[in-house]
């Protein structure tokens, strides 16, 4: 009985929030907005924003494909970070 709560804990946990993406948007710095508006056009959406002690990171999702935005909207279309599903 327990374990089968806590499997409902962790696939309750598991499951995407809702992202407002006007929100995300707003949190963006001018140059990422730039950088990400030109991403858009191939499809890529923003998925959220990863904040670090060098600034925000926008990552942004098309298909399986990651897609990074540095704080100085330098676009990296082959980022090392891992998207969990």
């Amino acid at each position: 009985m327990q374990t089968s709560a806590l499997r409902e804990t962790l696939l309750e946990r598991r499951q995407q929030p809702t992202v407002n993406v006007d929100g995300l948007w707003e949190k963006l710095s001018l140059a990422q907005k730039f950088a990400a508006s030109s991403l858009l056009q191939f499809g890529y959406k923003l998925a959220y924003i990863r904040s670090s002690s060098v600034g925000d990171l926008a990552i942004l999702i098309c298909n399986d494909n990651a897609a990074t935005i540095s704080s100085e909207g330098e676009i990296d279309t082959l980022p090392s970070i891992q998207i969990r599903h």
